[in-house]
C-alpha cells in the first residue's frame, strides 16, 4: 500500500496516516512504489491538497499508472488531438509546485496524458524517467520487395509490441479495446544507426490485404511510391486523426517553469508542450529510446514546442532523439478575419484542425494586424474583450478603432505572446523532421550544440498555408554548432533552411524574415545545398568550416551550396570549403543586387 509522510503535527500525521497519505505545513506528499496501479493514489492525494503551495517527493522506484482511475477531462491541446483525456497529474491554479523524483522511473499503459497543468507559478519537475509499457507503434523488419507486384515482406517486432493480424488487417495498438483505422503514417529506418534511412519519404500505409507466410513474416499487398529497403525497419503510427493523443507534459498558462533531469522514452505525442506560458527552462533533459530497447521512435511527435509563449526560454545541456517530429517549434499563431463585425470588433477563425479550442488572445494582449498583399506586420491594437464563439471562432473587441479596409482572409498574430529563444549545449540528432523550427521575432540564441536531421536542421517557416504558425523572426544569432550529416531525407532540403510559405493572397516576393546570423559554425556534409533562403532582408554566413564528406551518397548533387530568391543584404564571407563541388551560389535578380560574396576559401569560382 503506497504511504505518504508527513511531519505537520503528531495528530494530523496519525489521522491521515489512516488514510494512506499525510500532509505537512508545506503540503509536502511523500509517495512510495508500494501499488500495481498508483493512479488512484496520486489522484487522491492531489483531490486532497488544499494548500496552494505543493510538493510532491517520489521515492526511487517503479511506478505504473493505468487508465482505469484516471481523472477525466475533455481537453483542448494544440497540435494533438482534442477529446477526452485520461490524466494522471492534474495540477491547476498552484502558487507553486516541485515535483522531485529523485530517479523514479514512470511506467504508463494504454491511453494517458501523463501531466496537464495549467494556470501554475513557480512549477519545478525535477529526476523522473517516463516510458510506456507497451509503445503506440507498429515496427517490422523488410525481408523482400517486389515494386511490380506491389508488396514488401516484413517480420514484425513482437516482443514489447502489441498488434494482430486479423481478417487480413494490422491492428495495432490492440490496446484497452483501442487500434487505429490503418497503419498510416510509416517511414523506413537504418537499422544500424537507428535513425530515419537515407533518402526516405515520409508515406501513408494502408495495405489493401495483409498476408500471412511462414516464420513469422507477413506480406503487404500495397503499392508504393517509394520502397523502403530491404534491411531497414519499418515503423508505423498510425493515422494522423488518432496518432496524436497527449504529450507526456502539457503546461498551460503557467509562469516560472524549471525542468530538470527529465527523460522521457515514449510519449503519445510530444515530449514537452507549452501554451501561452511565461519563462521556461529545461536543462540536462533528454527524449530518447531506452539503451538496449529494440524500439526506433521515442515520442510520436516533437520533443520540445512551445506556442505563444512570452518570456524567456532556456533549452541547455539536453539530448533529444528518436522522435517522429521535430527537436523543437517555437512560435505564435495566424488567426484570419472572418468578418468585421463593427469598427472595434473582428471575427476571428483558428485554421488547423489541431488548433481548434486554442486561446489566441485575451484581454490586455497586443495585436498586429497583417493586410493583404503585404505579409509586413502593419498597425497594433489592443485586446478589450474576447467572446469565444466555439472553438473555431472568436469576437475580439479592441480598444481602438480597427485598421481601415481590414477585410476576410487579412490575418492577425499576437505580439504580447512571443519569447526570446536559446537553445545551448544540446544534441539533437537520429529523429525524423528538423532540430529545431524559429518563428519568434525577439532575440533567438542558438549556440554551442550539436546537430543532425533527417530534414533541414534550421527551419524558418511561418506560413498561412496549412498550420498557421507565426510568424516572422526579427534577430537570429546561430554559432559555434556542429552539423553533421544533416538533409538526408528524399524530399530536398537544407542545412539552414528560410522558406515562409503564404497564402496565395500574399506577395510572395516580398521579404518577411530578417536579421539572421549564421557564423563558426562546422559543418560536415554529404550533399551541397548549406542554405537555401527565400525573403529574408540580412542574412550574414560568415567564418563557417563546411567539410564534404564521404560515406553517403548525394541526394540532390546538382543543387547550389547557397541558394537564394527574393532576398537583400545578403553578406557571406571568411567561410572555409574542403571539397569538390562547383555549384557554389545560385541568386535570382533581386538578391543579387545586394549580395556580397567575399574572402570565401575553397570554393569553385561562381560567375555572378
Amino acid at each position: 500500500m503506497t504511504h505518504f509522510k508527513s511531519i505537520k503535527t503528531l495528530y494530523l500525521s496519525t489521522i491521515l496516516c489512516l488514510a494512506m497519505y499525510t500532509l505537512s505545513a508545506q503540503q509536502t506528499i511523500h509517495i512510495q512504489a508500494q501499488a500495481e496501479d498508483m493512479t488512484p493514489l496520486v489522484r487522491k492525494a492531489l483531490e486532497n491538497a488544499t494548500d496552494k503551495n505543493l510538493t510532491l517527493v517520489f521515492d526511487k522506484g517503479i511506478y505504473k499508472f493505468l487508465p482505469d482511475y484516471a481523472t477525466q477531462r475533455y481537453s483542448y491541446i494544440t497540435n494533438h488531438g482534442n477529446g477526452l483525456k485520461n490524466i494522471i497529474f492534474l495540477l491547476e491554479d498552484f502558487d507553486s509546485v516541485t515535483i522531485e523524483g529523485n530517479g523514479a522511473e514512470f511506467i504508463f499503459h494504454g491511453q494517458v496524458a501523463p501531466f496537464q497543468i495549467k494556470n501554475c507559478k513557480k512549477l519545478t519537475v525535477k529526476n523522473l524517467k517516463m516510458d510506456w509499457d507497451t509503445p503506440f507503434l507498429f515496427q517490422g523488419e523488410v525481408l523482400a520487395v517486389n515494386e511490380t507486384e506491389g508488396w514488401r515482406d516484413i517480420k514484425p517486432f513482437t516482443e514489447g509490441f502489441s498488434w494482430e493480424l486479423k481478417k487480413e488487417r494490422i491492428l495495432f495498438p490492440n490496446i484497452d479495446g483501442f487500434t487505429f483505422p490503418e497503419l498510416g503514417s510509416t517511414l523506413a529506418f537504418d537499422a544500424q544507426h537507428k535513425r530515419v534511412a537515407h533518402g526516405a519519404w515520409d508515406m501513408s500505409s494502408r495495405p489493401r490485404w495483409v498476408e500471412k507466410r511462414p516464420n513469422g513474416v507477413l506480406r503487404f499487398h500495397e503499392h508504393l511510391k517509394q520502397y523502403p529497403a530491404v534491411g531497414s525497419i519499418l515503423n508505423s503510427k498510425g493515422d494522423h486523426d488518432h496518432n496524436r493523443y497527449a504529450p507526456a507534459f502539457q503546461i498551460t498558462s503557467s509562469k516560472d517553469v524549471h525542468l530538470e533531469d527529465i527523460t522521457i522514452h515514449h510519449a503519445l505525442g510530444m515530449g514537452f508542450l507549452f501554451e501561452r506560458t511565461e519563462n521556461i527552462t529545461i536543462s540536462n533533459s533528454g527524449i530518447y529510446v531506452r539503451e538496449g530497447s529494440d524500439r526506433v521512435v521515442s515520442t510520436i511527435a516533437d520533443a520540445t514546442h512551445f506556442a505563444n509563449c512570452k518570456g524567456d526560454i532556456l533549452i541547455e545541456d539536453s539530448t533529444f532523439k528518436h522522435m517522429l517530429d521535430d527537436g523543437t517549434n517555437v512560435h505564435g499563431t495566424y488567426v484570419v478575419v472572418d468578418k468585421v463585425l463593427d469598427d472595434h470588433t473582428v471575427r476571428v477563425s483558428l485554421q488547423h484542425f489541431e488548433q481548434m479550442g486554442f486561446e489566441f488572445a485575451a484581454s490586455g494582449d497586443e495585436i498586429w494586424f497583417i493586410q493583404q498583399p503585404s505579409p509586413k506586420r502593419a498597425s497594433e491594437n489592443t485586446v478589450a474583450s474576447v467572446s469565444v464563439v466555439n472553438d473555431k471562432y472568436s469576437d475580439i473587441s479592441f480598444k481602438n478603432k480597427l485598421p481601415d479596409n481590414l477585410a476576410e482572409g487579412d490575418i492577425l498574430e499576437n505580439k504580447t505572446w512571443n519569447p526570446t529563444f536559446t537553445m545551448r549545449g544540446c544534441t539533437i540528432k537520429d529523429h525524423r523532421a528538423r532540430n529545431i523550427v524559429l518563428k519568434t521575432p525577439l532575440k533567438t540564441v542558438i549556440e554551442n550544440n550539436n546537430f543532425s536531421s533527417m530534414m533541414s536542421s534550421i527551419f524558418f517557416r511561418g506560413e498561412t498555408y496549412f498550420w498557421f504558425e507565426s510568424g516572422a523572426v526579427e534577430d537570429v544569432l546561430i554559432q559555434n554548432n556542429n552539423f553533421d550529416h544533416c538533409a538526408y531525407s528524399g524530399m530536398e532540403h537544407a542545412i539552414l533552411n528560410i522558406t515562409p510559405r503564404l497564402g496565395k493572397t500574399f506577395d510572395q516576393t516580398q521579404t518577411y524574415d530578417r536579421n539572421i546570423r549564421f557564423i563558426n559554425n562546422t559543418i560536415k556534409t554529404f550533399d551541397n545545398r548549406i542554405v537555401w533562403a527565400d525573403r529574408v532582408d540580412g542574412l550574414t554566413i560568415s567564418d563557417n568550416v563546411i567539410e564534404q564528406v564521404s560515406g553517403s551518397v548525394p541526394l540532390y548533387p546538382n543543387t547550389h551550396q547557397f541558394d537564394f530568391k527574393n532576398c537583400d543584404h545578403v553578406e557571406i564571407y571568411n567561410n572555409t570549403y574542403t571539397g569538390e563541388t562547383e555549384k557554389v551560389l545560385s541568386s535570382d535578380e533581386s538578391s543579387a543586387k545586394n549580395l556580397k560574396f567575399k574572402r570565401n576559401k575553397g570554393f569553385a569560382k561562381y560567375k555572378k
